[in-house]
C-alpha cells in the first residue's frame, strides 16, 4: 500500500495499533519529547504518539515516534507490521532495483489551502514548537525535506536534491540549517556562494513515510530521491510545484516553506542534542531566509526524537542506510553478501562477504569508507566471512573473538573525513578509521618466483646504442 500523505499512514496505523492517541493535557516542554524518548525504550512495537491537548497551544496537531519501531517502519513500506528486520531489509534491496521509477506530477495539492507571504511570515503562528532535549539551544524542525537544485545545472532533475538537515528556527522568518559537506545540499550552496548568489530552497514538513525514509537515504548526486521514493512504493510518488521557487516537492506535505539560504551568512546554531547520543555544540551555521509558507488547514506537525540510541532516528535511517552501501559495494564486489550499517547512522558498518584472495576483506572495507556515505559516516568497519549473519550480533561477536589477530587484522587509518556532529572526532570533522578483519584467513595467490629476477639481456647495451643512433639519423 502506498501512502500519498502523512494523515493516510497516520489513519493505518491506528487501525493496526501503531498510533497511540494522548487525550489527556499535557505540557510543550518537558513533557512531549520525553513521551518520544519513553516510546524508543519500548521496544520493536513501539508506536506512534498524536497529541493535540498540548497547554498554551490552540489547536496543536502533534506527530511524534511515527517511525519509531520495526513495526512502524514495516507498514510504511506496506509490509505486515511483525516483518523481522532481516526481511524488511531484504525487501527494501529488492525494491531498490525497481530504480527509477518517475513520478506523478498533481495539481491542487492540500498544502495550497493557506498562505503566508513576505513580512507576513511566522512560523509561531502556523507551528506549535517546542525543545527535544533540555539543552537544546532552541526549537528545531528536525524531519523536514530540504529540496534545492544544482545552480549549475537547474533542470537537471536528478541532481535536485531532497535531503534531511536540521533546522533550528532563529526568528520568525529565519532558520539555521546544517548542511554536512558530503550532503549535496552543501554541494549546492558552496557552489552558489563562489557565484555570490543565495541557494533557494523548499522545505517540506509532514510527509508521506516513504518521503522521510529517501530523503534520509545517502543516493549518487543524480539520483532522483522522488524516483527512488516510487520504487519503494510501489507507484509513482505524487508530486507537486512549490509556487515560489518553481521546486518539485510532495504532493502531500503538511507545510511547504519557500525561500533561500543567503549567500555568506551564517549564525550561530545549536547546541542540539543528536543522533549520536551527545549534543553537538553550538557552530556558525547558514541562514534561510523564509519567503513563503503554505500550509494545509490545521496542519499536522510531524517532529523527530533524537538522542541516546535506540530512538526513531534509528528506525528511520537504519534500513535506507544499509541497502545503498549494499548496492554500491556489490556493484564492485559482488562477493559482498549483507551490510549492516543500522549503528548510529552507520558510524559503524558490519559487512559479511566471500573472499577472492587474501586480503579481500580489508580491501571491500576501505571502499565501504569511501562510497558516498561512508565518506562522511563510517568510522568502523568489521568484516566477516559469508556463513556470519552481520545483524546478528553474536555471530558478529563468535568471528570477531575466534578469528582477530589483532597484529594482522586491525587496520588503523589516520586524518580521514567524518561529520562534525562525530563525538569522537578530533578536530571535528576528521578522524582516524579502523578496519576489523574478522574473516577466516586466506592465502595469497602464487604470484610468482621472486627469487630469480630478470636482468637486462646482455646485447640490451649495444642495442641501446644503436637505437640512440638510428633516431639521431632519422632526425636529421
Amino acid at each position: 500500500m502506498a501512502y500519498d500523505d502523512l494523515r493516510g499512514f497516520l489513519s493505518t496505523l491506528e487501525k493496526e495499533g501503531q498510533l497511540l492517541r494522548i487525550t489527556e493535557e499535557v505540557l510543550p516542554e518537558p513533557d512531549l519529547a520525553a513521551a518520544a524518548n519513553a516510546a524508543g525504550r519500548i521496544g520493536d512495537g513501539a508506536p506512534a504518539l498524536w497529541f493535540d491537548n498540548v497547554k498554551g497551544f490552540t489547536d496543536a496537531r502533534i506527530a511524534l515516534n511515527v517511525h519509531g519501531s520495526w513495526a512502524n517502519h514495516a507498514l510504511a513500506l506496506g509490509l505486515p507490521k511483525h516483518t523481522p528486520v532481516k526481511e524488511q531489509v531484504e525487501e527494501f534491496a529488492r525494491r531498490w532495483d525497481a530504480f527509477p521509477v518517475a513520478p506523478e506530477r498533481r495539481e491542487d495539492a492540500p498544502w495550497r489551502e493557506n498562505t503566508q507571504e513576505g513580512d507576513d511570515v511566522d512560523l509561531f503562528s502556523v507551528l506549535p514548537l517546542f525543545r527535544l532535549n533540555d539543552g537544546d539551544g532552541g526549537f528545531y524542525l528536525d524531519k523536514a525535506a530540504v529540496v534545492s537544485r544544482d545552480p549549475e545545472d537547474p533542470g537537471h532533475f536528478g541532481k535536485q536534491n531532497v535531503g534531511t538537515y536540521r533546522l533550528q528556527v532563529i526568528g520568525r522568518n529565519r532558520l539555521a540549517i546544517q548542511p554536512v559537506p558530503v550532503h549535496d545540499i552543501a554541494l549546492h550552496l558552496r557552489t552558489a556562494e563562489e557565484k555570490g548568489e543565495d541557494l533557494p530552497v523548499a522545505i517540506t514538513l509532514g510527509n508521506d513515510p516513504v518521503m522521510a525514509i529517501v530523503a534520509g537515504m545517502p543516493m549518487g548526486y543524480d539520483q532522483s530521491e522522488y524516483e527512488m521514493a516510487g520504487a519503494l512504493r510501489g507507484a509513482p510518488a505524487p508530486i507537486a510545484t512549490a509556487p515560489l521557487t518553481g521546486f518539485d516537492v510532495p504532493w502531500g506535505s503538511e507545510v511547504v516553506i519557500e525561500g533561500v539560504i543567503e549567500s555568506r551568512k551564517r549564525q550561530i546554531e545549536g547546541p542540539f542534542g543528536e543522533f549520536t547520543g551527545h549534543y553537538s555544540g553550538g557552530r556558525r551555521m547558514p541562514v534561510v531566509r523564509i519567503d513563503r509558507v503554505s500550509y494545509r488547514t490545521n496542519p499536522v506537525f510531524e517532529s523527530l526524537y533524537l538522542g541516546m540510541p535506540w530512538t526513531e532516528c534509528d528506525y528511520l535511517v537504519g534500513p535506507n542506510t544499509c541497502v545503498p552501501l549494499l548496492k554500491q559495494l556489490r556493484a564492485e564486489f559482488p562477493e559482498v553478501q549483507a551490510v549492516n550499517a543500522m549503528y548510529t547512522h552507520g558510524l559503524l558498518a558490519v559487512i559479511s562477504t566471500r573472499k577472492r584472495y587474501g586480503g579481500f576483506a580489508k580491501a571491500v572495507a576501505m571502499r565501504a569508507m569511501t562510497t558516498p556515505h561512508g565518506l562522511g559516516y563510517i568510522t568502523t568497519v568489521i568484516v566477516v566471512d559469508e556463513d556470519v549473519d552481520p545483524f546478528d550480533l553474536p555471530q558478529v561477536m563468535w568471528a570477531m573473538s575466534s578469528k582477530v589477530n589483532p597484529a594482522d587484522d586491525v587496520v588503523v587509518l589516520p586524518n580521514l573525513s567524518v561529520v562534525e556532529l562525530a563525538p569522537a572526532a578530533q578536530p571535528a570533522g576528521l578522524t582516524s578509521k579502523m578496519i576489523i578483519d574478522a574473516t577466516t584467513p586466506v592465502h595469497p595467490d602464487a604470484r610468482g618466483n621472486f627469487s630469480t629476477p630478470t636482468k637486462d639481456l646482455p646485447e640490451a647495451k649495444d642495442w641501446a646504442a644503436r637505437l640512440q643512433r638510428l633516431l639521431s639519423e632519422a632526425r636529421d
